[in-house]
C-alpha cells in the first residue's frame, strides 16, 4: 500500500527503476552507505563529553581562571573536531574515483589506477582496534600496489549488520564498473 507522502529516496508517484547509481550528479563525492550505529553511538558520546568540558569551562571562566577554562575550550573543540571526523570516515565515491576516508589520513585514486574490487574473506579488524577476527572485506585492487581495503563488516559501520555491508560493496562495485572504463 503505497503511503500519500513524500519520502527522503523519491517523490510521491515517481517510478522506482532499480538503478545502481541513482544519484543526480556523480561529480559530487558522496558515501554510498549511511554511517553505522557504532560510528553515530561514538560520536555522539564525544559531543555529549564536549558539552561537559564547555560548561566546566564557562564554570571555571566564571570562577576567574581564563588560563583553566582556555584548556577546557581547546579540549571541547578538539572533541567535537573528533568526533565530526569520526563521522566523516568511509569510503566516498564519485565519477574521479574513489576516495577512502580515515581518521587521520585520506587516500584518493582515480577510477583508471585502479583495477578491480572484490569482496575477499580475510581478517579484518574488529571497530578498528588491533584485534582481528574472520570476516569480508572489499579491497580496491590498485596498478603496482598493494590492495586498499574499503569496507569491513567488522568495522563501525557494518558490525552486525550483513545486510547493509553487502549493499554497500555492491553499490561501490557498480561505482568502480560504471567509471573504471570511461
Amino acid at each position: 500500500m503505497p503511503l500519500p507522502f513524500l519520502t527522503a529516496d523519491r517523490a510521491y508517484d515517481a517510478q522506482t527503476d532499480d538503478v545502481a547509481l541513482p544519484f543526480d550528479d556523480h561529480d559530487q563525492w558522496r558515501r554510498p552507505y549511511r554511517p553505522g550505529p557504532w560510528r553515530v553511538g561514538t560520536a555522539a558520546v564525544l559531543l555529549l563529553l564536549a558539552s561537559f568540558v564547555f560548561i566546566a569551562g564557562m564554570i571555571i571562566v566564571f570562577a576567574g581562571a581564563v588560563a583553566g577554562a582556555s584548556v577546557c575550550m581547546l579540549l571541547g573543540l578538539a572533541l567535537v573536531a573528533g568526533a565530526l571526523r569520526l563521522l566523516r570516515m568511509g569510503t566516498w565515491v564519485s565519477r574521479h574515483g574513489v576516495r577512502r576516508v580515515g581518521f587521520l589520513t585520506t587516500t584518493s585514486l582515480p577510477w583508471n589506477r585502479t583495477t578491480g574490487l572484490r569482496t575477499v574473506q580475510q581478517p579484518v579488524r574488529w571497530l578498528g582496534l588491533p584485534r582481528t577476527v574472520q570476516g569480508q572485506a572489499l579491497t580496491l585492487v590498485r596498478q603496482g600496489a598493494d590492495p586498499l581495503v574499503l569496507l569491513t563488516d567488522h568495522n563501525a559501520d557494518f558490525l552486525a549488520r550483513p545486510e547493509a555491508f553487502d549493499r554497500a560493496a555492491d553499490t561501490v562495485e557498480a561505482w568502480g564498473a560504471q567509471y573504471r572504463g570511461a
